[in-house]
């Protein structure tokens, strides 16, 4: 496989197991030879706050400028974050909201349901942690976190395929059980899922 450029965007805290697996997903896909830059989104100063929806333009901070640019230039995306209260941790939705702008990552078109998705040629991976067993998010809760990021935001802009690994429940893990997490999540780096146009 010819090397990618993998963005990693972490909304995981720094001290917490969504940080070790972004690394060890990092670091393995270093090793197979891919491109990683890292966006830690807790290190990045931006309003995460849409103030006027989108009736009137908010001009980007020089973070998200640079996130944009860092976005443009990889063709696989990798997102890391905890699932709380069902949801995606609101830094991480904050910045979506300002980075994923109309006329950058979707337009409408006259007289068409559906926008162009201008993000296309560009695969993304989830890395999720909870601390609920992936099953009971999936089945009884219906993993809105997933739907969130993977139907309604990443595809929706043309990103295909999206994949997505859940580790939990997080609370009372072995330490055995979380070195086979990591050990996963350093097998996913390492092969990378081809984009689709």
């Amino acid at each position: 496989m010819l090397p990618r450029n993998v963005l990693l965007i972490l909304a995981s805290p720094a001290d917490s197991f969504g940080a070790a697996l972004a690394d060890a997903y990092a670091d393995s896909a270093e090793h197979a030879g891919h491109r990683v830059e890292r966006l830690a989104l807790d290190t990045l100063d931006f309003d995460p706050l849409l103030h006027h929806g989108y009736r009137r333009e908010q001009a980007l901070e020089a973070d998200l400028q640079a996130a944009r640019q860092a976005l443009l230039r990889a063709d696989h995306l990798v997102f890391v974050y905890p699932v709380w209260w069902g949801s995606v941790p609101a830094l991480l939705k904050g910045f979506l909201d300002r980075l994923l702008l109309p006329g950058f990552a979707f337009r409408y078109r006259p007289g068409q349901a559906m926008p162009e998705r201008l993000l296309g040629g560009r695969s993304a991976q989830l890395l999720v942690t909870m601390d609920s067993p992936p099953w009971y998010f999936r089945w009884v809760t219906g993993a809105p976190a997933i739907a969130q990021m993977k139907r309604a935001t990443l595809e929706f802009c043309g990103i295909r395929p999206v994949a997505v690994a859940c580790f939990g429940p997080l609370q009372d893990s072995t330490p055995a059980r979380r070195e086979r997490w990591l050990a996963e999540a350093r097998a996913l780096g390492a092969v990378l899922p081809p984009a689709r146009r």
